[in-house]
């Protein structure tokens, strides 16, 4: 019963934090993006104590439940590993933790948050590494057989679908989701929770907790046959049957061992009186581990709080040109992320935002100082004042959560004229697209000359100005727009 009570729940989390990423409507997102904000990194760099301090506390009674529950990345594990089982049941058997990788990799993790080294953070996040498989592998899918649907619906005068753009938003996080899937597949189809044990930090952290967990599966010594069934039934391979020992920083409550025991010789049950805490596989002192588990936590919560293609715009037959990117001195962060240092420090890359953005202008960078972390760019729309959707998205507190009257007092960017650009100078045409389209009325035009007769060009009221990209998304010139928006390193209040 419990195994099937921890399958049920973990499929409903997983189904819907899938969702979120394939979601392009943004309906999902208001009755599920809690399910982001519960995720452990994205907690821990939102300085969200609560969610933290909860995890922590529920690893502490029921184990690692959240890595078979919660965590997106350990789900997909399970759903390999279980369709791996399809052809070969029983197939594991007790393995040595390897705590040199294991703890190295932590320190690494520690190492990068500390030092701002976001894509390293990215890398090995769990629930970001799912989010960018999602959002750039699945999420295109998803939208494909939206596409075929709308396609379908309109022959029939329906209404309810509409088609999407399906684009690459970025050719090397497209290579690296790539390179995560076959990683994670190949290690979950041969071994199970391989990347959990071995490579994930969160699964190393919340290790640590899950040894002195109070329930946890327990062998019962006098029913106990050494079959080896739930040994080799055991994805973790954390359990060592001939031995009756499991090590309980690896076992992620699955209850895969406790369904399997025929004799009743394995419970998930609280220690008996009698009962001493058994030692781990891995032979460690517990008060070594209880103190290597404080100075981790409290390394991780002081780092957390210190850390706290392209549309045509003309009409008729004619080819136009694709627009190219400006060559931006300082790249624009979203509206509520502060500013380029505060959004750099939290961001985990998990592209959540990248799906969620209804006019696509949110794009990973190829930059490798912010590797896979979202930037704007103005060639597919621009950043509309009464859209905050990215804000309510964002899990980790890099995006704080704004409304639309905030977001119109807040200037992300400046826009900047480049007069050799514009087609009044370059084609002797009137043209005024980029003061029609802005929002603020920022933007004004004036003779060039001087003179009453003569082609307006524009000015541009920077007090005004909040960088919203419309005056660059709707500029006719090409390839490069004659007015184009310089990021603001950080974000100024109107």
């Amino acid at each position: 019963m419990l195994r099937k009570i921890r399958i049920i729940t973990a499929i409903v989390c997983f189904v819907f934090i899938t969702l979120l990423f394939l979601d392009f409507t943004g309906t999902w997102h208001t009755w599920l993006g809690w399910l982001a904000k519960i995720q452990f990194v994205p907690a821990l760099l939102a300085v969200n104590m609560v969610v933290v301090a909860g995890l922590v506390l529920l690893t502490f009674v029921f184990g690692r439940v959240y890595c078979s529950i919660i965590c997106p990345l350990g789900v997909f594990q399970d759903v390999i590993s279980w369709t791996a089982g399809k052809r070969e049941k029983y197939r594991f058997s007790h393995s040595p933790a390897i705590k040199w990788l294991r703890y190295g990799v932590l320190v690494i993790f520690c190492i990068a948050f500390v030092a701002g080294i976001s894509f390293m953070v990215s890398l090995l996040e769990p629930y970001s590494l799912y989010g960018r498989i999602a959002s750039n592998l699945l999420a295109p899918i998803y939208q494909g057989v939206n596409n075929l649907l709308a396609y379908f619906a309109e022959r029939v005068d329906s209404y309810a679908f509409y088609s999407v753009d399906i684009w690459i938003k970025s050719v090397s996080t497209i290579i690296i989701a790539i390179a995560s899937l076959i990683t994670v597949f190949i290690l979950a189809w041969r071994n199970g929770r391989t990347y959990c044990n071995t490579i994930c930090p969160v699964g190393t952290v919340l290790g640590f907790v899950a040894r002195f967990s109070i329930l946890k599966p327990r062998f019962n010594a006098a029913n106990c046959n050494n079959c080896g069934l739930c040994e080799r039934s055991c994805k973790a391979s954390c359990i060592n049957s001939k031995e009756q020992k499991i090590d309980y920083s690896r076992c992620v409550s699955c209850m895969d061992c406790v369904s399997v025991c025929r004799r009743d010789a394995m419970k998930y049950r609280l220690a008996s009186k009698t009962e001493k805490l058994e030692k781990s596989v891995e032979g460690e002192n517990l008060d070594i581990s209880r103190r290597n588990f404080l100075t981790l936590t409290a390394a991780l919560a002081t780092t957390s709080v210190l850390k706290a293609q392209q549309e045509h715009v003309d009409g008729g037959l004619a080819v136009i040109e694709d627009k190219k990117i400006p060559n931006r001195t300082m790249h624009v962060t979203p509206p509520g992320s502060e500013g380029i240092r505060h959004f750099g420090k939290h961001c985990t890359a998990c592209q959540l935002c990248v799906s969620g953005c209804p006019e696509q202008i949110l794009r990973p960078s190829n930059d490798m100082e912010r590797f896979m972390q979202p930037e704007i760019s103005y060639e597919r729309g621009y950043c509309r004042p009464e859209c905050a959707k990215c804000s309510e998205v964002c899990p980790t507190g890099a995006i704080r959560r704004i409304d639309t009257a905030e977001k119109s007092s807040i200037q992300i960017g400046q826009a900047v004229f480049i007069r050799e650009n514009c087609v009044v100078n370059r084609d002797e045409v009137s043209c005024g697209n980029c003061a029609r389209h802005c929002p603020t009325g920022a933007i004004h035009m004036i003779p060039r000359d001087g003179s009453p007769d003569a082609l307006t060009i524009p000015v541009i009221d920077t007090e005004h100005c909040m960088g919203c990209g419309a005056c660059e998304y709707h500029c006719p010139a090409r390839p490069f727009s004659a007015i184009y928006v310089e990021g603001n390193e950080r974000h100024h209040v109107m």
